[in-house]
């Protein structure tokens, strides 16, 4: 059972579409329980950085996330990957979760072309920089769909994808041990997202 986090910000019921498309149980949850007992672990996330944090502590759960990523596969989508970072400068400074290594920062900083659309919104191609399984039915060059304003920096040897929007390289996937991270939505990424999502379900 893939165990999908509901603490309020998110969209679960694209998400839990597209895993039951894929014939996989699935499970929206804020029960302690049902995460130790999950398989596998997706945290989503729309939204602001510090309110999605908030509502995140508000439900208790971050000791159990921060435990079952030791021993399970996790992974975030959107905001939910932004979360996995040590901090967020999203409208100040606030602390993430520790479990990848980075920040997130504004995407307009890093734009020197004032004619590109803030939030990145639409299709790009995601080039695979590093092999991993979660790319087990997944090449690179295919399009996935974003919508943000601000990404992931300074990742290191964790990432794993990137996709270029103007002159910046949006962090477009990482991983660290059992945490993976995926800034776009593969939920709505058509065929190439269900086929990311199935390769996740088989790690």
């Amino acid at each position: 059972m893939i165990a999908i986090v509901d603490y309020g910000v998110g969209n679960l019921f694209s998400l839990s579409s597209s895993l039951r498309a894929l014939e996989l149980e699935s499970e929206v949850t804020r029960d302690p329980a049902r995460l130790q007992a999950a398989a596998r672990i997706i945290l989503p996330g729309v939204g602001a950085f510090g309110d999605a944090r908030q509502k995140l502590d508000d439900t208790g759960l971050i000791p159990v996330l921060l435990e079952e990523a030791a021993r399970k596969p996790l992974l975030g989508i959107c905001l939910g990957m932004q979360l996995l970072f040590d901090r967020s400068f999203e409208y100040g400074e606030h602390p993430g979760l520790g479990l990848v290594p980075g920040v997130v920062a504004p995407l307009r900083e890093d734009l020197k072309d004032p004619a590109l659309k803030v939030p990145h919104m639409g299709w790009n191609s995601l080039e695979i920089v590093k092999d991993d399984p979660l790319f087990r039915h997944f090449q690179s060059g295919e399009y996935v769909y974003y919508v943000h304003s601000f990404y992931a920096k300074h990742c290191g040897e964790s990432t794993l994808g990137t996709s270029e929007y103007g002159d910046a390289a949006v962090t477009g996937a990482v991983r660290s041990g059992n945490v993976w991270g995926v800034q776009f939505h593969p939920e709505k990424s058509g065929d190439a997202g269900l086929r990311l999502l199935r390769a996740f379900a088989e790690l």
